[in-house]
C-alpha cells in the first residue's frame, strides 16, 4: 500500500502530515511511504531525514496523488486534487465537513474514501488518534506565550528593591484542551488566572490547576458526547457576557477558546467590553479562524483598538511550534493507520461497522456514508 504525503499549499501552514519517526512506523508495517520534496522543511525535517528511514521523496505531486492508495495531509485538498486521486483511494486530513458540502460531494463522486480528523470520536479507544486534542493542547500553550511576548509588563509577581510588581491577571474563557493548557502555562509563568466554562466539570478541572473558577448561574448547561460545550440560548449568552465583562475589565490578558462543534463560534466579548479594558491589555482569540469569540477580531491579523487593547486573531497557533505540532499530529496519523492495518494484506481495512470509522469516515464506495452528512 502506497502512502503519499503532499506538501501543504496554504502559506500559513507549517506542519506536515508525517515526520520521519511516524513514516518509519508505517514503513515497518509494510507500507511504501512517499513524501513530496520539501514537505517537512517548515517543521525542520529535511528530505534526507525521510530517506534515511526508508521513505522516498519526489517532486511529482500529480503523479503520486494519482498512484497513492492513501493520501495524508493536514489541510483539506482542492477539488482539482481530489479529481487526481484514483477510485478506491483513502484521503485523511482535517476536512471541516460541516462547512464543505461540495468537497464531500467531490470525494464521493471520485470514489475516494474521505476520513475527517475532526470527526474522530473523543473516546478512550480513539485517544491516540485524536488530532483535535493534540493540536489544541499546543494552541493553548502558544496563546499564552504569544500574549506574554506582546505585553509591556511581566507575568510573575516580582519583589524588587524599588517595590513589588504585581502578577498579571489572565482570564481564560473556555476550558477544553486548549483552555486547560493555557491555564497551566499562565500559572507556570506566575500569572493570577481566572477561568470560565459553561460545564461545571470543566470548572473543577481549572481549579485543580490552580485557577480561580468564575461561576455564573446559567441554568441548565452540559457538554456534547464529543466533549464540546453545547450551544447556549440568547438569554444565557447575554448573562455570560455581562459577568465575563466584569472580569475582562480587570484583566491584563484574555484568551478565548470557545467553539461549538460544527457551528460558528459564539460572540462572547462585545466591543463595549473591549472598550472597558485597560490600555495595553491583550485578547487572544483561538476561535478567530472560524469567525471568533470577540467582536472586532480580524481573522488572521492583530489589531489595536482606539483604547489601546490588542486583539490577536491569528490562525494556526499550533503551527507556530511546527516541529512539535507535526510530531504529535504525525503520531495521530500513524496510530490511526496502525489501528486499522491488516497485517496479512498489508493495507488499511475500511470497516464501517467499526465504532471509530463509523464516526470519521465521510465518504466510501462513491457515496456519502456518514449519517450526519448524507443529506
Amino acid at each position: 500500500m502506497k502512502i503519499f504525503v503532499p506538501k501543504e499549499t496554504e502559506a500559513i501552514e507549517t506542519r506536515v502530515a508525517l515526520d520521519p519517526v511516524s513514516a518509519k512506523k508505517l514503513i515497518d508495517l509494510g507500507a511504501e511511504v512517499v513524501i513530496e520534496s520539501g514537505a517537512g522543511e517548515k517543521a525542520d525535517h529535511a528530505d534526507a531525514a525521510y530517506t534515511e528511514v526508508g521513505a522516498t521523496t519526489t517532486s511529482d505531486r500529480a503523479g503520486q496523488l494519482a498512484a497513492a492508495d492513501i493520501v495524508l495531509r493536514v489541510r483539506k485538498p482542492s477539488p482539482d486534487e481530489i479529481a487526481k486521486q484514483k477510485k478506491g483511494a483513502i484521503h485523511v486530513s482535517f476536512l471541516d465537513p460541516f462547512n464543505e458540502p461540495d468537497l464531500i460531494k467531490a470525494f464521493a463522486t471520485q470514489g475516494v474514501t474521505a476520513i475527517s480528523l475532526e470527526m474522530i470520536p473523543r473516546t478512550t479507544l480513539a485517544q491516540k488518534m485524536d488530532a483535535i486534542s493534540s493540536q489544541a493542547n499546543l494552541a493553548g500553550y502558544v496563546s499564552v506565550i504569544l500574549a506574554a511576548n506582546r505585553m509591556n509588563t511581566i507575568f510573575p509577581m516580582m519583589m524588587t528593591p524599588a517595590g513589588t510588581i504585581s502578577p498579571a491577571k489572565v482570564f481564560i474563557v473556555g476550558i477544553g484542551v486548549a483552555g486547560l493548557q493555557a491555564i497551566a502555562t499562565a500559572k507556570r509563568l506566575g500569572a493570577r488566572v481566572t477561568a470560565f466554562d459553561v460545564r461545571p466539570e470543566a470548572l473543577e478541572q481549572a481549579e485543580s490547576l490552580g485557577a480561580k473558577a468564575l461561576r455564573i448561574d446559567l441554568g441548565e448547561t452540559s457538554g456534547t458526547d464529543q466533549g464540546y460545550a453545547k450551544e447556549l440560548t440568547p438569554e444565557q449568552l447575554e448573562k455570560q457576557r455581562q459577568e465575563q465583562g466584569k472580569v475582562c475589565a480587570q484583566s491584563d490578558v484574555v484568551i478565548t477558546t470557545a467553539k461549538v462543534f460544527g457551528r460558528k463560534p459564539p460572540i462572547l466579548i462585545r466591543s463595549d467590553v473591549v472598550a472597558s479594558m485597560k490600555p495595553g491589555s491583550i485578547i487572544v482569540d483561538l476561535a478567530a479562524e472560524g469567525g471568533g469569540n470577540v467582536e472586532g477580531i480580524v481573522p488572521g491579523e492583530e489589531v489595536v483598538t482606539d483604547n489601546g487593547v490588542r486583539l490577536i486573531g491569528l490562525a494556526n497557533f499550533e503551527g507556530r511550534v511546527s516541529k512539535h505540532a507535526t510530531q504529535v499530529l504525525a503520531a495521530n496519523f500513524a496510530n490511526m493507520l496502525e489501528h486499522f492495518w491488516d497485517a496479512e494484506a498489508k493495507a488499511v481495512k475500511i470497516d464501517l461497522e467499526d465504532v471509530i470509522q463509523k464516526g470519521c469516515v465521510i465518504t466510501h464506495n462513491g457515496a456519502v456514508v456518514h449519517e450526519r452528512f448524507k443529506d
